[in-house]
């Protein structure tokens, strides 16, 4: 493999990225004696590198300050782990140190000299006084004795949530990723198991198939299962799973994620990033424990969680932890049970709770069903369905429920008489509008809708028609006059063809970013101007035409000095896109954040910061206020805050947001959930109605941010535990009430910061994280930041300075 290396290495035509791995391997240590040692502020360079580059093996940052010991593909963008030795406690960035001592043992510890992880193969006999350890192109890291040619400890043996090419999997290994694992049952099957706090159950292969209707068989003493390096996942159960770009050459990993499902990736080289090639599961809500006790599972087509009529949720922070009820129906304990008369039924239409049924009848009535579950004091809900026969299932506990429209049944849900539950609203939420069929009640919106598309396209094409007979006509037209109509007409908002933006983009060559809503590349038009062009999701445009023309008919009129602008779109059956105008110098994430995980991330000034925030306020305050129509973005962060070349601001994405008119309307229903972990406002979980409060919650998210220079969500305690939002606001509340500021800054300023414009950027974020009816406006929180913005960058800081209030 050595020699296949340094032979590439000396082929004429190479990539950058495989010079540096090849420079990279050539230099660094594969293989180390006893009495080798690293430490965590020399994480720059990896304790171990694998003979061919693929493998490395050192300090992983986890966290602001936290580190891991694992093992990572060298060439993935983000250094993803394929192994790690303290998963669940992370080290201190400063005084930890991993070694592996002369008597064999690798050692983990941390800044206070606490033993984190060991490998326990120290205190060997004296033969053994030789031990080496390496990392193999395979990825294993291995504690292995020269002498007699046998291993002593390996991690392969220990996986965490990856299992590689070439790694066997055992009865006595497993996969495990917070409450998910996989690993064989005792019926010698490959599963995949929900070990949650309250209850645990297997949920693939899919509980309501049998074993061979599984393809499976328990006839499998043997129990062990792999990965080849074609990718196909073979077990001995008759399992067979086979990646989409089977072959050999590609760089791949199983990994169990935190969402419960199993996934097979491939390495894209060019991009450094990861390409899905086989899951597990096909539908997400098919996962238990996703939502929790008393929780519903829906895909439409994202994942979101609900909670049951007369429930809310357990924890606003985590779902698992399920919903709660807000009424009793009685301690089935007492003697005294509450009678069947005070209950009544409310029906949640195609949705099942799969599991803990404590009753299963055939051949009843629905009638005979319902009473069952009301004289059976432990019944909280019943399914029933008619399967030929009437078949009910009465339910104690309501776990792992999910609604799917492939559900033929309904659960209803026992609750007390005297209370006013209604059924679950079919709406959900979701920035766009809500499209339910043709009903008699919303016939008319798609009549209207048509009829405005082809009253539109006459006049589209009234005006091409008559622009291309005045341009090309024999008369005699002044060219100035001509100059000045071709110069409107480029500047205007206008629809393309497909040919022309594939032209422009050169078939789609330059990507410049993806997200939810689709891949946008750069282009450059007929005449120079360079634009970049968004090519909608097929998620996106399958909702059907109303929300693109809607959005077009919008967003051709906004224009704002700190939103991208909007010069036009295309429409052509399956093709549909739109042409923004290129913002050079990419987003604010990747000037505040390290994106790659390379250490390179810019440092921005604080001239810049505030800047970059009161344009983003502007911005976000003319789509509340000013628009001729309200628009709520619903995904802000730094991803979608670009920035020019003098980092003047300007927000992108917020085209596909939800559209409406300001009639006084509080608030919006939407179908689904829309934005990103980290930046949603508690209310999207609520199922409360939405409105733009929510981009006011992400505002100050973001602008923390600026302030912190890093992620909020990565931010840890000292225990290593992720920073709640409870947390969060009562140290920002200690911090306005102090006034010490400099705390909080990011450190790479040095110092070099406003803390006034600190002090009322920490205090406006505070104010965005309360509950909605107590958070300010876009507008108001405009013109706050406006209020500071003629200061000097950095004004002398005294210990009397306090807090603005």
């Amino acid at each position: 493999m050595m020699a296949g290396l340094v032979t590439g290495c000396l082929a004429p035509q190479l990539s950058l990225l495989t010079l540096l791995l090849c420079a990279f391997a050539s230099t660094a240590q594969h293989t180390m004696g006893g009495g080798s040692s690293l430490s965590v502020e020399d994480r720059a360079r990896p304790f171990l590198v694998s003979p061919d580059g693929t493998f490395s093996c050192g300090f992983l940052q986890v966290g602001d300050n936290a580190f891991s010991f694992s093992v990572w593909f060298t060439a993935s963008r983000n250094s993803t782990a394929v192994w790690t030795a303290n998963r669940y406690f992370p080290v201190n960035g400063r005084g930890s140190r991993v070694s592996f001592t002369h008597d064999g043992e690798l050692a983990l510890a941390d800044a206070n000299g606490t033993m984190v992880w060991t490998s326990r193969t120290g205190g060997v006999s004296a033969r053994r006084k030789g031990l080496t350890i390496s990392l193999n192109d395979t990825g294993n890291l291995v504690i292995s004795d020269p002498f007699t040619s046998s291993t002593v400890w390996q991690s392969f043996d220990w996986p965490t949530d990856t299992l590689l090419p070439s790694q066997p999997f055992t009865k006595d290994t497993k996969l495990v990723n917070g409450y998910y694992s996989l690993n064989f049952d005792n019926d010698n099957v490959l599963r995949l198991l929900y070990n949650g706090p309250d209850v645990a159950s297997f949920y693939w292969p899919l509980p309501s198939l049998s074993i061979y209707e599984a393809g499976r068989t328990n006839y499998n003493s043997s129990r062990i299962a792999a990965l080849n390096n074609t990718g196909v996942f073979l077990s001995s159960d008759q399992l067979q799973a086979q990646a989409i770009d089977l072959g050999l050459g590609i760089k791949r990993r199983l990994t169990i994620e935190h969402d419960g499902n199993l996934r097979m990736y491939s390495l894209n080289e060019s991009t450094r990033g990861w390409t899905e090639t086989w899951s597990a599961l096909k539908q997400q809500c098919q996962v238990h424990g996703i939502c929790g006790r008393n929780g519903i599972c829906e895909y439409q087509p994202s994942l979101r969680c609900l909670c049951l009529p007369g429930h809310e949720m357990t924890d606003r922070g985590d779902w698992r932890k399920g919903c709660k009820p807000s009424f009793s129906i009685g301690d089935c304990t007492q003697e005294c049970a509450p009678p069947p008369e005070q209950f009544k039924f409310v029906r949640v239409p195609q949705t099942d709770f799969y599991g803990f049924d404590i009753a299963y009848n055939k051949s009843v009535t629905f009638e005979q069903c319902r009473d069952l579950c009301l004289r059976m004091c432990q019944c909280s809900a019943f399914s029933y369905r008619l399967d030929g026969v009437g078949i009910c299932y009465l339910k104690g506990l309501l776990f792992n429920g999910y609604t799917s429209p492939n559900i033929c049944g309904s659960i209803y849900l026992k609750v007390p008489l005297n209370i006013d539950i209604s059924a679950p609203r079919v709406a959900g939420l979701v920035c766009r509008h809500n499209v339910y069929g043709t009903t008699p009640r919303n016939s008319w919106k798609w009549t209207y809708l048509f009829a405005f598309a082809g009253v539109l396209g006459i006049v589209d094409l009234l005006f091409i028609v008559t622009g291309w007979w005045f341009l090309s006509s024999k008369q005699s037209i002044p060219s100035a006059l001509e100059s000045g109509y071709r110069k409107v007409m480029a500047s205007q908002f206008r629809r393309f063809t497909y040919r022309d933006l594939k032209d422009a983009t050169g078939n789609f060559k330059e990507e410049l970013g993806h997200g939810r809503s689709g891949v946008v590349y750069r282009g450059v038009l007929v005449g120079g101007r360079v634009v970049a062009v968004k090519k909608l999701a097929v998620d996106v445009t399958m909702q059907g035409d109303e929300e693109f023309w809607a959005e077009m008919t919008v967003l051709g009129r906004i224009n704002h000095i700190n939103l991208v602008r909007i010069w036009g779109f295309c429409s052509e059956r399956k093709h549909k896109m739109l042409v923004y105008e290129y913002v050079e110098n990419q987003s604010l994430d990747r000037h505040l954040f390290d994106v790659d995980g390379d250490g390179k991330a810019a440092t921005l000034a604080w001239s810049e910061r505030y800047k970059i925030a009161l344009g983003t306020a502007r911005g976000l305050a003319y789509l509340h206020h000013e628009c001729l129509e309200w628009v709520i973005h619903c995904d802000v962060k730094p991803e979608n805050i670009l920035l020019t070349r003098e980092f003047d601001a300007k927000i992108s994405d917020f085209g596909l947001a939800k559209l409406s008119k300001r009639d006084g309307v509080s608030g919006v229903e939407f179908s689904h959930m829309r934005g990103t972990l980290g930046y949603m406002a508690p209310e999207w979980a609520l199922n409360l109605r939405i409105n733009a409060k929510v981009d006011v919650y992400s505002f100050g998210i973001v602008l923390l941010e600026i302030v912190v220079g890093s992620r909020l969500q990565d931010q840890r305690t000292e225990t290593g535990e992720p920073l709640q939002m409870p947390q969060i606001t009562q140290a920002l509340r200690y911090i306005v009430d102090s006034g010490d500021v400099m705390s909080l800054v990011d450190a790479r300023l040095q110092g070099q910061f406003n803390p006034r414009q600190a002090m009322e950027m920490v205090r406006i974020a505070l104010t965005c994280m309360e509950e909605r009816s107590s958070r300010p406006t876009m507008d108001d929180i405009a013109k706050s930041l406006t209020a500071f913005d003629d200061e000097d960058e950095h004004p002398p800081t005294t210990p009397e300075y306090g807090p603005t209030l």
